[in-house]
This record gives structure tokens, sequence and C-alpha cells, in this order.
């Protein structure tokens, strides 16, 4: 086999390894996830509680777990009737309300040495114009939010803490960094094997051209 045809092979092999290649474990994240009710489903929420701007009647719930993504992550649990949570708030001129459904999670998704407050809904009664984190803030305080205005406690649960990594052991992220922390630290942990495969390609295709024109030269 010629050079030019090595090199070409181990290419392909390279792509292969490096789309092949993650990290041995997803890491996973504690947060709170946000999801809003969609006839008898949940749908996780496309704009964050501070921007997201709900309608009289809607049903908004927010679960407390650890999850890789927003495709793995856990929904509210129980029943998420709105004429149920919101029974004993009655409607009025210029205000709105909102079900919302509170699930803290379960012990094994808790911060070490915290317990998670059971299951609650509540009914906001908020300007017509309010956020979900306005109707948040109305029935469960108190919040904590991050610098990067990421929700981190409702009702003071947890007490510390806000979306840090918790499991798994991914590439370039470092334990206890949160999502974007670890986006922007470049934690040194060694080069993933589609790193080395690729270095082995330009090593490889850099020899076939020498080789190339070492031979021109003596042709």
């Amino acid at each position: 086999m010629s050079v030019r045809r090595a090199a070409a092979a181990l290419l392909t092999a390279a792509l292969f390894l490096s789309l092949g290649t993650g990290p041995a474990q997803a890491a996973g994240y504690r947060y709170w996830s946000f999801w809003d009710r969609d006839g008898d489903r949940w749908a996780y929420a496309t704009q964050g509680p501070a921007t997201a701007r709900p309608s009289d009647g809607d049903v908004q719930g927010f679960r407390f777990a650890v999850s890789a993504n927003s495709q793995d992550a856990a929904e509210p649990r129980g029943a998420a009737d709105f004429d149920v949570i919101c029974a004993r708030t009655p409607g009025r001129d210029g205000r709105k309300r909102v079900a919302l459904v509170l699930d803290f999670g379960t012990a094994a998704d808790a911060p070490s040495g915290e317990t998670p407050p059971a299951r609650r809904t509540a009914c906001a009664s908020v300007a017509t114009d309010a956020t979900t984190a306005e109707a948040l803030a109305a029935v469960a305080k108190p919040l904590r939010y991050d610098t990067n205005a990421l929700l981190c406690a409702i009702s003071g649960y947890p007490e510390k803490g806000c979306g840090e990594q918790v499991s798994g052991d991914s590439e370039g992220q470092a334990e206890g960094d949160t999502p974007k922390e670890a986006a922007e630290d470049g934690d040194d942990r060694g080069p993933s094997l589609g790193l080395v495969a690729g270095g082995a390609v330009v090593a490889v295709l850099g020899a076939a051209a020498v080789w190339q024109t070492r031979r021109r030269r003596h042709d």
C-alpha cells in the first residue's frame, strides 16, 4: 500500500474514532428544571422563568434532580390539574392565576446533609404581565439565583450549590463545575483518543508529503 493510501485509511479510521469517542460516563448536574404543562403531559420549557410569561390558567412545574441534559431530565411528579390547584384562589380583574407544581426531588438527588421537602403545589395570583419567576416568588420564597440568573433554590432548597456537576468524569469538566464553568475552564486531563488519532493522521500526512517530495527529486 502506498503512503498516500495508508494516510487516507488512517484518516478515515481517525474520523470514526473521534466521532465515536466520548467520556466514559456522562456528567450529571444537580439543578432545578423548568416545565410547562401541555394537556396531560409535561414539556421541558423553552424559556427560563425570568422571561416566560404564562397565561391565566397555565400550569408550570419545577423539579429538582440530577440529570445530564433536558432529554433525560426528571419531570415533576404527581397530579397537575389547574382547577384543583387553584380551586381556593378566585380569579380577579387585572390578575392572572398560574398553577405551580414544586417537586423537590428525592433523597438520592439531594445535596449531602440536606433532606428534600415534600412535593407541593401552589396557585400564584399575579399581575397579567408577570413572569414565571414573579409567580414563583409570590408563593415559594426564598428564591436563590446565581450571578448568571440560574435558579438555584426554591423555598430555600437546597441551602447551597447551584447546577454543580455531581457525577461522571466528563473530559474538560472538573468535579464541582457548573455546565457554564466547565465550558470555560480548560481543565487539562490529557488528550482524548480522537485527538491522539488526529495527531497521528497529521504526522502520517506530513511524512507522505516529504516522501513524495524526495521521490520527485530523485526521478
